[in-house]
Parts: C-alpha cells; structure tokens; sequence
C-alpha cells in the first residue's frame, strides 16, 4: 500500500507539476523561434480552396465553440472570486454551465464534420498529414473529457473557480500546489492533463495560426504565392509529384 502511494505521488508530481513547466517552456521557446525564423509557417494551411461547403460546417461551429469554451476557461482562472458571486445566483449558475456545455457541443460537431471531410473529400484528403490526424485526435480526447466531466461532474464553473484556478496561480507563481488537483477524479485530471499536452504540441502544428488572427497580417510583408503547375490539375485526386 505504502509503496502504491509513493508510486501515485510521482505520477501526479510527474503530470501536474514537471509536465506544465515542460508545456509552457516548449511553448514560448518553440513559439518565438518559429515565428522568427519561419513566419510564413503560421498558419491554418488551409484546404478551403479545395472543397468549401462541409469546410464552413466544420470549422465555423469548431471555432464558435473553442472561443466559448477558452473565454469560459479564461474567466474562470483570471476572476474566480466573480465567478463565485456569480455562480452563487442558481439560474445564473445555470445560464453559464448550459453556455459552456453547447460551446463544448458546437465544437465537437465541427471537429466530428472536420474529421468526416477528410475522410471522404479526396483532395482534402491528400493534403491531411499523419499530424494533423494526432492533433485531431488529441482534440477529440479534450473535448471528450470535457464534455463527460460536464456531464458527470456537475457545477464545474464552481469547483474549477476553487480548485483548479489556485492550482494554475500556484504554477504561474512558481509554486506548484498539487493539492488543489490531486483528489479530483480521473476524468477531470486526464482533461487537465490533455490541456497542458495541447500547450506542449501548439508550436509544432498548424495550430499556431490562433496566435496570428488577425492583427500581425495587418503590418507582416505580403506573402507571394507563385504557381509553377497547372492550378486545375493539381487539384484532382489523380495528380502526382514527379521528383
């Protein structure tokens, strides 16, 4: 038993106090040097280009639906003492967990017609990486803890306010309480734990564009696109590249 106990204090020193040091330093190094040394990378790579309608289907309620949940999240850590005031009202405790929970909603039906489009538009399909599918799947993972913890754990506004909120300070002051985390069932620990491994994935992938929407295109030097092959045939499913 003592040794079970020493073996679950590691693993939660290890994924709440290593991993968030890990993810945010990974995070801001990666993050400058690539903008610096390749600007032009950030971005969505987008395949609108290629195919349009399930692409407004997917992305516009993925987006919608992110931006609630992270201003949710971000309210959450920035004022958890309003957001306790608030929540002690119950219809407007209500109000915020039914607001959240569709914002989960819309942006699992967005990611569900991202991964449907990929699957079946063929040109999509050919620009879809190995990554961007482990992306996807770490997304689909987050949105599905979040939606259970939802579910099954109810007034999370509440308990993220007194819980969670003191232990992100605790690491943004360099003192890491994992206390506050520690008790919490797995459920809501493998969503923090996702979150932190989002941060650490961010620079690498195309998820970077968020950093760049919009302002920097408004002062960043135009980027030139310059067409070497014939725009109509690169866009059907048969056409390869000869090397």
């Amino acid at each position: 038993m003592a040794e079970n106990t020493i073996y679950f204090d590691y693993l939660n020193l290890f994924w709440f106090t290593v991993l968030p040091y890990l993810a945010l330093f990974t995070f801001f190094l990666v993050t400058i040097q690539r903008y610096r040394g390749k600007g032009f990378t950030y971005s969505s790579l987008s395949s609108q280009f290629l195919e349009n309608k399930m692409h407004f289907w997917a992305l516009v309620p993925f987006h919608y639906g992110v931006l609630i949940v992270l201003a949710g999240h971000a309210f959450g850590f920035l004022f958890p003492g309003q957001l306790l005031q608030w929540n002690s009202n119950l219809l407007r405790l209500y109000v915020l967990e039914i607001s959240g929970f569709i914002g989960g909603i819309f942006t699992l039906v967005g990611l569900i017609n991202i991964i449907v489009r990929r699957l079946t538009d063929a040109r999509t399909k050919m620009v879809t990486t190995g990554a961007d599918w482990f992306v996807i799947g770490i997304l689909v993972f987050q949105i599905g803890t979040g939606l259970f913890t939802a579910i099954f754990h109810s007034w999370g506004s509440s308990w993220f306010a007194s819980s969670l909120a003191p232990y992100l300070w605790s690491i943004v002051k360099f003192n890491p309480a994992v206390a506050y985390v520690t008790p919490l069932p797995i459920m809501i620990k493998l969503h923090i734990i996702g979150a932190f491994v989002v941060i650490l994935l961010f620079p690498f992938t195309r998820l970077v564009h968020a950093l760049v929407v919009p302002n920097p295109y408004l002062w960043r030097k135009p980027q030139v696109v310059r067409w070497n092959w014939d725009r109509k045939k690169i866009r059907t499913p048969e056409f390869k590249i000869h090397k």
